[in-house]
């Protein structure tokens, strides 16, 4: 057998070769992320059989190669950093440079045995391209808002005494035609009532009037054209990215409707389609993981018990380790599912009569939420409490 080492960087890529001994086959030579490079090491690896290429899944720079791999029949493993990290510390091994670290990839698949790593399908990788994507949008949206929000602070800090959130279609429309009190002098409260914010309704004249008379003795009335132009640019900006996280929405629905196990996840009280997607994205298949344990731990909802000798520790954190992502994602479904799912009602409501503090019986609660989720995807069937093992219902 021969096991492939492949230190991956964004333009050169490094390649080793061992054997099942650990004994180098081939030196670590580089090729380039371009068709000539791929040509390149396909000429040095030769035939695909009894060859695994093993690659730390950093980034994004190692999705074509791997897809070029996939398609010349190789088997390819894919390597959590931390794993080749900890081995290549085993050694006491100081210097690191890519060659180095192509041959060290390769040893620790040759003396872990590592298997090929079963890829994502088509509508799981387009669930994550598609969720990654709303994400970076409602971060723009977020960092637009505070932005408003400043402007609105120093232009017309009493509009948000009449408005009260300034990502509505109510806010922008308004700021947008009048983006401080000055823009007000003058204007009409029948004009005002008249502005339709969302293609149905209309400001009215109630609010239309407060709006005006406010303006008069704002504090904020002497600024002038530079916060105008400002505010009116970052309205359209929210518009935009409402229309486009709208659209991804839909996107993302359509796609998850392709999707078993997603669509399946949803029969879990608390999980709605979007963290389903959510959960296909980060996890592909949970099914994939040994148990449900195996699941929590990889997303870090266990503690991180740190007890030695006379130091008997009488609080843990969870882990720093895991997957901070998803476990951000699940913290507001986790709070919806105490409150509706009665399975994990009772269970959240028992932590805490029993003393525990509001957090830790979130973070238990999540953990068992995880659970949930990992026997909907084994059984490929819809959730029901009733059918958990004890074993599971008690993790």
């Amino acid at each position: 057998m021969r096991y492939v080492g492949i230190d991956i960087a964004s333009e050169t890529h490094v390649a080793a070769v061992v054997d099942d001994k650990g004994e180098v086959l081939l030196k670590s030579t580089a090729f380039g992320e371009d068709a000539d490079g791929y040509s390149k090491l396909l000429g040095l690896l030769g035939q695909p059989a009894d060859t695994l290429v093993a690659l730390e899944a950093t980034g994004h720079y190692w999705k074509n190669l791997v897809a070029t791999l996939l398609a010349q029949g190789f088997q390819v493993a894919l390597l959590n950093p931390i794993r080749t990290r900890h081995f290549a510390g085993q050694d006491l091994q100081r210097a690191k440079t890519d060659a180095i670290d192509a041959v060290g990839i390769a040893r620790f698949a040759s003396q872990k045995k590592l298997t090929a790593t079963r890829l994502p399908d088509t509508a799981t990788e387009e669930l994550r391209e598609l969720v990654r994507h709303r994400e970076r949008l409602v971060q723009d949206f977020g960092d637009r808002q505070r932005q408003l929000h400043r402007l609105v602070d120093l232009g017309f800090p009493e509009f948000l005494r009449h408005v009260k959130s300034l990502d509505s279609e109510l806010a922008t429309a308004i700021l947008h035609d009048y983006p401080t009190a000055e823009a007000f002098r003058g204007l009409s409260v029948k004009r005002l009532a008249r502005l339709c914010y969302d293609g149905r309704h209309k400001v009215g004249p109630d609010l239309a009037h407060a709006l005006i008379e406010r303006a008069k003795v704002s504090v904020g009335h002497h600024h002038a054209s530079a916060y105008r132009l400002q505010v009116r640019h970052t309205c359209e900006d929210l518009d935009l990215l409402r229309r486009r996280i709208r659209e991804i929405d839909g996107d993302i629905d359509r796609t998850l409707g392709d999707h078993e196990v997603g669509t399946l996840l949803t029969s879990i009280e608390g999980i709605g389609k979007q963290t389903a997607a959510r959960l296909i994205a980060e996890l592909g298949d949970p099914a994939e993981f040994r148990d449900a344990s195996a699941l929590a731990s990889y997303v870090g909802v266990c503690p991180a018990t740190s007890q030695s000798g006379k130091h008997q520790g009488q609080r843990a954190g969870i882990t720093p380790l895991g997957n901070a992502r998803l476990r951000r994602a699940l913290w507001m479904p986790t709070l919806t599912a105490v409150r509706k799912n009665p399975w994990l009602k009772a269970y959240y409501e028992g932590l805490r009569a029993r003393g525990k503090l509001p957090k830790v019986a979130l973070i238990a609660a999540m953990r068992k939420l995880l659970i949930a989720v990992h026997w909907v995807a084994s059984h490929r069937r819809a959730f029901n409490s009733r059918l958990l093992v004890p074993t599971e219902a008690s993790s």
